[in-house]
């Protein structure tokens, strides 16, 4: 038997014998699920901005630093409609599910993609501790609050042009009027908001019971 083979089933007898576990996500389960950041269907849904700026990944290009907010806009209202709201998960997350659905679990991940909660886990287990497609923030931050993104993404995906959205879509902050950002961690702009402290609590808490 090979070694490998060994490891997966003294995994699985761990598993199958426990009640409680903890599973850390990071982003090579997301890809294993379809999270294509290259490729075919990368060169397919944002060929306008590889032949503008080069772009060789979606990794990559999420860093760059549009000068134009209305193109940023475009780029990345794209890129979460795709990957937050469209792409499903694949067997990948489901078949997680099935084998940690009755037990005591939690899961931690940087993954930002949601796939955990669109798969059918728990929302009270999960803790998101690096942000979520889904959210928008101010950029500044002027406030420690978060905003569901879902209606505004979908209408600047729809009528965005020439790499671009219509100026009256650029997403202002309620507070301060300022740029909204995607609420992604990169830097101290990133709004660690009531519900991320919640999910923090509820993860310590887990911890603290579960330690024995």
């Amino acid at each position: 038997m090979e070694k490998e083979e060994q490891e997966i089933l003294k995994l699985k007898k761990i598993i199958k014998e426990t009640n409680t576990i903890i599973i850390g996500a990071g982003a090579g389960l997301s890809t294993s699920a379809g999270m294509l950041y290259s490729g075919k269907e990368f060169e397919s849904n944002f060929a306008d901005f590889i032949k503008k700026y080069g772009f060789k990944d979606l990794y990559s290009a999420s860093f760059f630093n549009f000068k134009d907010p209305q193109e940023f806009w475009a780029f990345w209202s794209r890129l979460i409609h795709y990957e937050r709201y469209t792409m499903p998960p694949k067997p990948v997350y489901q078949n997680l599910y099935k084998i940690i659905k009755d037990k005591n679990y939690f899961v931690i991940t940087t993954n930002v993609d949601h796939f955990f909660q669109r798969t059918g886990f728990d929302k009270k287990r999960l803790f998101y501790t690096q942000g979520d497609y889904g959210l928008l923030q101010c950029k500044t931050p002027c406030h420690k609050k978060n905003y569901d993104n879902k209606e505004i993404i979908e209408e600047m995906f729809k009528v965005q042009k020439d790499m671009k959205i219509p100026k009256e879509l650029i997403p202002k902050c309620p507070v301060c009027n300022g740029p909204m950002y995607p609420n992604l961690r990169g830097g101290d702009y990133f709004v660690e908001d009531e519900g991320w402290h919640e999910a923090a609590g509820r993860y310590n808490d887990f911890l603290q019971k579960s330690k024995d």
